[in-house]
This record gives C-alpha cells, sequence and structure tokens, in this order.
C-alpha cells in the first residue's frame, strides 16, 4: 500500500469513528478539526519528503546529462588531437551514462506523479478545513439557538402552570363576588318589612300639625296680636 492509500485509509477510519460517537455536534465538529489539523501536519511532513525526493532524482537527471554532454565534448576533443584510443575510452562512459539516463528519467517521473498528487492532497486538505472552519461557525450557532429552544421548553411549564393558576384565582374572585352578592341579598330580604299605613299616618299626621298652625296665625292676626 502507497504512502497515499495509507494516509487516506487512516482519516478515513478516523472520521467515520468520530461519527459514530457523536453526541455534541458543536464539540464534535471542534475535534474532528483538531483531527484534520494533526492529518495536515501528517501530509505535509509527507508532501515536503515526496517532494524533496523529486528534487533529488531531477538533480541526479540533470547531473547525468551534464555527465554525457561533458563526455561527448572530451570525445571530440581527443579525435581534434587525434587520439581514437582516448575518444573510444569518452564514448565508452558516455554510452553508460545513456543507459543509465532511462533509469533516472523513470525514476524523476514517478517521483514527480507522486509529488503531484501530494502537493494536490495537501492543498485539498488545507481547502476543506477552510470550508469546515466556516461550517463549524454555523453548526456552533445552530447548536446554541438549540440549547436556548430547550430552556425554553423547560420553562414552558413553569409559565403554563402559573396561567392556569392566574385562571383559578379569576374564578375563585367571581366566586367570592357571587358569595358576597348572594349574602347582601340575604340581608335586604332578612330586613323588617315597611309599614306603609305607618309611613301614611305620619306624613297626614305631620300634615294635620301644619294646618293648626297655619289656624293659629290667622287668628292672631285678625285680633290684631
Amino acid at each position: 500500500m502507497g504512502v497515499l492509500d495509507r494516509f487516506s485509509s487512516i482519516v478515513k477510519a478516523n472520521i467515520n469513528a468520530m461519527l459514530d460517537k457523536a453526541e455534541d455536534p458543536a464539540k464534535m465538529v471542534d475535534q474532528y478539526l483538531t483531527e484534520m489539523m494533526d492529518s495536515l501536519a501528517q501530509v505535509r511532513k509527507e508532501t515536503a519528503g515526496v517532494m524533496a525526493e523529486e528534487t533529488r532524482t531531477r538533480r541526479l537527471v540533470e547531473e547525468n546529462a551534464a555527465e554525457i554532454e561533458k563526455y561527448t565534448n572530451l570525445a571530440k576533443k581527443a579525435l581534434q588531437a587525434g587520439n581514437e584510443g582516448d575518444a573510444r575510452v569518452f564514448l565508452s562512459k558516455k554510452q553508460t551514462l545513456e543507459v543509465q539516463r532511462e533509469t533516472l528519467q523513470q525514476t524523476y517521473a514517478a517521483a514527480h506523479e507522486n509529488a503531484q498528487k501530494m502537493r494536490q492532497m495537501h492543498d485539498k486538505l488545507v481547502s476543506d478545513i477552510e470550508t469546515l472552519k466556516g461550517r463549524r461557525e454555523a453548526i456552533h450557532a445552530k447548536v446554541a439557538v438549540a440549547k436556548a429552544q430547550e430552556k425554553i421548553n423547560n420553562i414552558s411549564p413553569a409559565s403554563d402552570k402559573a396561567a392556569s393558576a392566574l385562571s383559578a384565582f379569576d374564578r375563585m374572585e367571581e366566586k367570592a363576588s357571587r358569595m358576597l352578592d348572594r349574602q347582601n341579598a340575604m340581608a335586604e330580604l332578612n330586613a323588617q318589612p315597611v309599614d306603609e299605613a305607618a309611613a301614611l299616618e305620619e306624613k297626614y299626621g305631620a300634615a294635620g300639625d301644619s294646618a293648626v298652625e297655619d289656624e293659629l296665625e290667622r287668628l292672631k292676626r285678625e285680633m290684631g296680636l
């Protein structure tokens, strides 16, 4: 299993394990991001190693090309100097280097491909982490609202109880008023009945006394008193 496949398996295993035990979304996204940051550090380290290998193999290819060019030039100088034997030695060395060149180029191609894949994974992980940071804020906000709603839901029964008590007080107050009205009515009914004849007697008796007084005053005026 290559380094890319191994890393992918580790990350997936960590994510699945976290999702299985998820309880508080806010805490879990924080933990998940922590895991992602740890993974990013691992990817960065692996990427640096693969990129260093790419650089090393590219340098070997460049050095090989420089050596081939060097021995080619030496062979030309040997021929110019009339030394074919020396030219053959230089060309033989050149051919050996040319055989090595193919292997070095293949090694560099593989290292370059691995470096590109690791860099892509690194950049993708960085992008995902930034995206998740933004989504984390939204999740935290939702959890805060949910907890506030939970408090409201827990307080609602107490509010209902208070409303019920107020309704009961209203009923008791109405009942007390009816009781008072009933007792007032009973008191009115229990009072002594009015004697209408006595009332009229008093009225007319008072009227008679007034007539006597009027007559007395008339007589006094007639007598000049």
